[in-house]
């Protein structure tokens, strides 16, 4: 008798069961394992996922699931109204094979030319990236080429990280990749070891990135960006976290998927990023636009540079505004771009940092219309605001930063000279931005703030002094700067020179309302400075 009771309960639980699917399928629900996968990670699971896409497709949208269990795959074609989620206990790899990805478009979660799609859940996305390391003999790479040379110089081997099997093996699948794709949800999920970039939209419209996690090895992992949108509308990425051995998140505008378009309406908030390279970064790669983007409550740790504005096809970044950041940055291997800087800013023509000429090449781009503000800033490199020669920043304000420069005496990258050095901008604004010295100290340390080549420049409550104590050194250097207001600042105890004006072609420099008690010398005029180039009013000073 009990053994009849046993029988009819577990008839009835998998009766319930069946019903259960059963009723999951009819509400649109297409479980992968219905369709042959095995959640074993040594079996193919992509005939079978492709099944439960395409079966939810007919059926006319829904969401195809994935349960516990670990999935191999190579490239995957999302559909439109289709939900892909990735269960708690669910890990999706992708395959190591590289035939089973498309050669140009290789990309474990593709879609192209679809809407209302979603990937999300509470499982992982696993690139399965591998690296290996090797002493380089003959290397030359002219965008790290100064790293390269410093490493040289202090008798250290050119010794980096590759992606395994470089260069013969030619597919380095990204983790998602979407093309003018509209309305995407992507959340909750934790990609891993991506192989290329990890999530890469081009050309799409309100795209949602919502609680995911993104990690690659900060020492090893080239290449492996976290998020890149390329020429997208209305994208959202919000309570994320970023670990990227590359950059973490980066705005572009680049041919490289098609036509190149504006990157524009991006808002970023209440994330916590760390790159070996950039955490958030305005690419070099913007052959158009950046523009009307937000950045607030962002964490950023760990980082070999902080915010990088940088412009090499000749694209414009405007109207940005980024608050209330911490960051934190710390020198990476001598491959990486950045120095430990917080700010980066600079514009170049892509053949002037190569060397390598191009026939149409376009003008400079430029950057303009910026604010950041509320932000404290930790670093070990020179925080660089520089426009171009023929392409002059404009309108750019830091607003209530707190700066810190720190030294690395066992690096041979050590290159910093002052906090923040300035130039080639106009209409220039520092409001309430303070500059402080850590121990210890580096013997190539001079000014807090370093200006040269400005028109029109407003500097009202900056605090701080040169590097060193006792230095005969300037906190603040005015060079070829016309129309500089410096107002209701404050010089620091110890403060040699508050200011030292340069230049033949400085001019309208007023210091106006200042505390300058504490400055052994208030300000400083080079011989070539006119002397009516600097006017002192209701200042106060020894």
């Amino acid at each position: 008798m009990h053994r009849f009771f046993q029988h009819v309960l577990l008839g009835f639980i998998a009766l319930s069961w069946c019903a259960s699917l059963q009723a999951q399928t009819q509400k649109g629900v297409f479980n992968v394992r219905d369709f042959g996968a095995t959640g074993r990670k040594s079996d193919d699971a992509l005939p079978a996922i492709q099944k439960a896409i395409d079966t939810c497709v007919a059926a006319g949208g829904g969401t195809v699931f994935l349960p516990a269990g670990e999935y191999t795959s190579g490239q995957i074609r999302l559909k439109s109204h289709v939900r892909l989620y990735i269960d708690s206990g669910a890990t999706l790899f992708a395959s190591l094979d590289g035939k089973a990805f498309d050669k140009d478009k290789a990309a474990l979660i593709y879609a192209q030319d679809v809407e209302n799609i979603t990937i999300e859940g509470r499982g992982t996305v696993d690139g399965q990236a591998d690296y290996e390391w090797r002493t380089l003999t003959d290397f030359d790479d002219a965008y790290i080429r100064e790293n390269m040379l410093l490493t040289k110089a202090a008798g250290r081997p050119l010794f980096r990280s590759f992606p395994k099997g470089f260069p013969t093996e030619i597919v380095y699948p990204r983790l998602v990749l979407m093309m003018r794709c509209k309305d995407v949800r992507i959340a909750g999920l934790s990609f891993i070891r991506s192989r290329s970039w990890t999530i890469n939209p081009y050309a799409c419209e309100r795209l949602v990135i919502d609680g995911v996690y993104i990690y690659s090895s900060l020492k090893d992992a080239v290449w492996a960006d976290g998020i890149d949108p390329d020429g997208c509308k209305d994208v959202r990425i919000a309570n994320s976290t970023i670990e990227t051995g590359d950059d973490a998140i980066v705005f572009y505008s680049s041919t490289t998927w098609g036509p190149a378009l504006p990157c524009e309406n991006l808002t970023v908030t209440n994330c916590r990023l760390s790159s070996a390279s950039s955490a958030i970064k305005f690419c070099d790669g913007n052959s158009v636009a950046v523009r009307k983007v937000t950045i607030d409550n962002t964490v950023i740790t760990n980082s070999n540079r902080g915010l990088a504005f940088m412009v090499f096809d000749g694209g414009y970044v405007s109207d940005v505004v980024l608050s209330n950041l911490t960051i934190e940055c710390t020198r990476h291997g001598w491959f990486w771009w950045g120095d430990g800087d917080p700010i980066h800013f600079n514009i170049k023509r892509r053949s002037e940092v190569d060397g390598t000429a191009r026939q149409n090449e376009p003008p400079a781009g430029s950057i303009r219309n910026v604010i950041i503000r509320n932000v404290i800033a930790r670093g070990k490199g020179t925080s660089g605001i520089n426009g171009h020669p023929d392409s002059w920043l404009e309108n750019v304000s830091l607003e209530n930063v707190k700066l810190w420069l720190s030294h690395d005496p066992e690096s041979p990258l050590e290159k910093a000279v002052d906090a923040m050095k300035v130039r080639w901008a106009k209409n220039l604004k520092l409001k309430d931005v303070e500059v402080f010295w850590d121990k210890p100290e580096s013997g190539k340390w001079q000014s807090a703030l370093n200006v040269e080549d400005v028109n029109v420049l407003e500097i009202q409550g900056f605090g701080g002094r040169q590097a060193k104590l006792g230095a005969d050194m300037p906190a603040i250097v005015l060079n070829q700067v016309e129309d500089a207001t410096i107002r209701d600042s404050k010089a620091a105890e110890g403060t040699s020179v508050f200011l030292q004006v340069k230049g033949n072609k400085t001019k309208g420099v007023r210091l106006v309302g200042n505390d300058l008690v504490k400055a052994k010398v208030p300000y400083r005029m080079d011989s070539e400075v006119k002397s009516d180039g600097v006017k002192s009013m209701n200042n106060i000073s020894r």
